[in-house]
């Protein structure tokens, strides 16, 4: 019947049952609207479902919302971040300059643009569309926040401030706020800065910004004094600092690549992270401060590929490290994935599921989604809320969302056939929406910034932008604190509550308000007084005393991590008591009291055990001995780690917890094992050796001889694990040979490249006459690795024209495979300096198949 339809009918017919409605700028789900989307699907060309007018088509929305489509191409193209301003302006981060070495793709010369969309006639959708700024430097930026008349733009190897000095929305003056990190054109560089409840500025960066430098260049300190670098953290980090840049503080470490920070009203961090693609191991997470994330090896720095005793069962959870004493947990692993932006949603427009809860996109599953939050003990829960997925039109590639001055969202689309990760399929087009309930309109509330009670309406608004200009008006205004002790004292939501505070906390009787918030009976109220006290630089000792006892978990969580670093004398009881309480099945509370005790772990654990004097005997305190890092845990580990009671493989956790502990004494602990006569003798012995301390082996005679002989009855990954520990020169030959019968070889080539002598061993074969398949062989082992030497062999034999084309070929790909390596292919191709007829295997070498944000 279908076939004798006219072209116009087809198309007609399904407009009539739904009275015209895909005609309208607003979509909310149906089944109705389903089928014909279906149906008028199959009729439509490639290049029609793209248009911008069937923007809304295939878009399956929550239950009571709608979404309209804001603004699309021409009007904007490739957004990477958006942020809505006080006057509910869209303000857009273009990327159309997005990695061009890598895609081939044109670029615009003058750079890429922010925008600033604006809706003038109140219809729902932008009409007037303002360029900011564009320069020749702004490349494919990440990350956009907009306060007041400076906007903060993350670009790495930049942060950029710009400020319209004259209220002309155009950038009058642009400052570096810090510089230095890695990433140039990488979406795992810097990210958008946040501007928190406190005052101070929230921001991140994945596993490519590897450091931190100010205006001046000056490598930053963190609140430890320690440099913001890989000297003394691992891979992304997120950070807080003042408005000014200065007093930065790292509040986590050790992620890949999470991609923003979202801060609620009580100072609580939540952000995504991605996984090394393929592993389904995306995950969001609470930052507990001061936390390690587990991506890498926290002593070696190893892959996570990397065996190790407990080795987790689920790959997802092998990616974290999450048997490890030390690794935080995750709040939620949601598989597979590209998340981008996210946000806390505190506004009350929206249906109560979202109200206080994360609001994230998800790319790489077409999918914008929530993920509401419970407590559980120290920690939390968390389900998936989808708000907006595109089931039809995988280009659907959600980047950013931000919340509106009316508590509506706005959701920025990339909008193409793939989510980043070097590659852009399309240049042409880039959608903003809106979703809200159905049937409300886009408004902005008016607001008064210039009145104490202006101030303080605007404080309670569910937009950042708004709240910032609120916070500033009130905070450098005496008078204001009458009416923020009244909005404090009657806020229903506690989230106001915690917004008066935090302005209160800031003024000249801040001291009197921290101290009132402690005994709030609140225990949200009283974990924020707790932060405050902090940031104030208080003495929380005589506070913390009052709060150790506290019956909430997660106040006394708050309690154990004040207590890092801590130089008081009272301080290792105070940890006692807390460490005293912990249940024995909750790891966000062990985790806290390791953070706690980070550099105090001999007083802290001594004094432990005055309360506890053997912490074996039960679950709660085998948890702690597992977590502690301290010579007076050593004993009950090795009690733990030998009782043959228990199953082996529920010991296997103890033996991996004496890789954290320093020192000889847990070396002669293990050696003491080898003299056992136990049925399990033999696996107990290759525990103890793989755990002893590398050093230590080299200068004990016993140790040595047991590692030899154990050595040579082992073959394959045991082997390689043996070696690359201890790093025994005699076995480079051994090594070698490995690497060119292909037995492992990227293990044994990573191994070799650190033994004495073997950089040269593996020089000279590159380079040897009539072995070029021995040499392709070397090349091609070093791709994924990207150590300092490996990467100087690469691009030797890469440049080398007394190199055979097919060396140089491997040397150019194998360069690629690293991270460290792909910065510099992308160098070398900015530059020129790749020739023509290895650009190909260049491209080849950083396009890695599957790969995602």
């Amino acid at each position: 019947m279908l076939k004798k339809l006219s072209d116009k009918t087809k198309l007609g017919l399904p407009m009539a049952l739904l009275g015209g409605s895909l005609l309208f700028s607003a979509y909310h789900h149906s089944s109705k609207s389903i089928w014909v989307n279906r149906y008028i699907d199959s009729l439509m060309t490639e290049e029609q479902k793209h248009l911008p007018s069937n923007a809304l088509k295939g878009l399956k929305i929550a239950d009571g919302l709608e979404v309209s489509t804001f603004a699309t191409e021409p009007m904007l193209l490739n957004p990477t971040d958006i942020e809505v301003d006080a006057r509910g302006r869209v303000w857009v981060l273009e990327a159309y300059n997005y990695r061009p070495a890598i895609t081939g793709n044109p670029t615009r010369p003058e750079g890429d643009r922010i925008v600033i969309l604006e809706d003038s006639n109140n219809d729902g959708k932008a009409d007037v569309s303002k360029v900011f700024y564009q320069g020749p430097e702004l490349n494919a930026p990440l990350g956009i926040a907009v306060l007041g008349n400076t906007v903060i733009v993350s670009q790495s190897p930049y942060v950029w401030k710009f400020t319209d000095t004259d209220g002309d929305d155009k950038a009058d003056k642009k400052e570096i706020l810090f510089q230095g990190m890695e990433g140039e054109q990488h979406d795992h560089g810097m990210h958008a800065f946040v501007f928190g409840p406190d005052g101070k500025l929230y921001f991140n960066f994945g596993n490519e910004g590897k450091q931190l430098r100010d205006a001046k260049g000056n490598i930053v300190r963190d609140q430890d004094g320690d440099e913001i670098s890989r000297k003394k953290y691992k891979q992304g980090m997120v950070f807080r600092c003042n408005p000014d840049g200065t007093g930065v503080e790292c509040l986590g470490q050790n992620f890949r690549n999470n991609y923003e920070v979202a801060v609620d009203s009580y100072g609580t961090l939540w952000q995504s992270d991605n996984d090394d693609d393929g592993n389904k191991g995306v995950r969001i997470n609470y930052v507990m401060e001061n936390g390690n994330y587990g991506y890498t090896d926290e002593i070696t720095g190893a892959g996570w590929t990397a065996n190790r005793t407990n080795i987790e069962s689920e790959i997802s959870k092998q990616h974290w490290h999450q048997n490890d004493p030390g690794s935080i947990p995750n709040l939620l692993q949601t598989g597979s994935g590209s998340p981008t932006g996210i946000i806390v949603y505190e506004g009350n427009l929206l249906p109560k599921i979202y109200q206080g809860q994360m609001i994230h996109c998800e790319p790489g599953h077409n999918v914008v989604r929530s993920y509401p939050v419970q407590k559980s003990g120290a920690g939390y829960t968390a389900s998936i809320e989808n708000l907006v997925k595109n089931e039809q039109d995988q280009w659907f590639r959600p980047s950013d969302v931000c919340v509106a001055p009316d508590g509506s969202l706005f959701v920025a689309d990339w909008y193409d056939p793939g989510v980043g990760g070097h590659q852009a399929g399309d240049q042409t087009r880039g959608r903003i929406y809106r979703i809200a309930p159905s049937k409300t309109p886009y408004t902005v509330p008016k607001q008064d910034f210039t009145t104490i009670a202006g101030a303080i309406s605007a404080l309670q608004s569910p937009n950042i932008a708004i709240r910032y200009l609120a916070y500033n008006k009130l905070v450098s205004d005496n008078s204001a604190e009458g009416e923020l002790v009244k909005l404090y004292n009657s806020a229903e939501n506690p989230r106001m509550k915690a917004r008066a505070f935090w302005v209160l906390s800031k003024g000249a009787n801040g001291k009197k308000y921290v101290e009132s918030a402690l005994a709030d009976q609140n225990p949200d109220i009283r974990i924020t007084a707790i932060r405050a006290a902090r940031e104030l630089k208080l003495d929380v000792i005589p506070y913390l005393k009052n709060l150790v006892k506290d019956a909430d978990p997660q106040v006394r969580r708050e309690c154990a991590i004040a207590l890092r670093h801590s130089k008081s004398p009272e301080a290792p009881a105070l940890w006692a008591e807390l460490a005293a309480q912990h249940t024995g099945n909750d790891r966000w509370y062990l985790e806290a009291l390791g953070i706690g005790a980070d550099n105090n772990w001999d007083s802290y654990f001594n004094a432990y055990l005055q309360k506890v004097a053997n912490p074996v005997e039960s679950p709660a305190g085998r948890d702690i001995v597992w977590r502690s890092r301290t010579n007076e845990s050593v004993k009950f580990l090795a009690t733990l780690a030998t009782d043959s009671k228990v199953d082996l493989k529920d010991r296997l956790r103890y033996f991996r917890a004496f890789d954290f502990v320093k020192g000889t004494k847990k070396s002669e602990a293990l050696l003491e094992m080898l003299k056992h006569n136990s049925s399990e003798q033999k696996e107990i012995n290759t525990l103890a050796l793989r755990h002893l301390d590398a050093e230590f082996v080299k200068t004990n005679p016993v140790a040595k001889s047991a590692l030899l002989k154990l050595m040579a009855s082992t073959e394959g990954k045991e082997y390689l694990e043996l070696e690359g520990k201890y790093l025994l020169p005699e076995e480079n030959k051994r090594l070698f040979n490995m690497i060119i019968t292909d037995k492992s070889p990227r293990e044994a080539s990573d191994i070799l490249i650190k033994n004495l002598g073997g950089t040269a061993l593996l020089t000279h074969a590159i380079s040897e006459p009539g072995k070029e398949q021995n040499a392709l062989k070397i090349l091609s082992s070093m791709r994924w690795s990207g150590s300092k030497t490996q990467l100087d062999i690469l691009q030797a034999a890469m440049f080398n024209k007394a190199n055979s084309a097919n060396i140089r070929r491997e040397a150019t790909r194998a360069l690629g495979g690293s991270s460290n390596g792909e910065d510099l292919i992308l160098k070398y191709l900015k530059e020129g300096k790749i020739e023509k007829s290895l650009i190909p295997s260049a491209v080849d070498g950083v396009s890695k198949p599957g790969e995602d944000k």
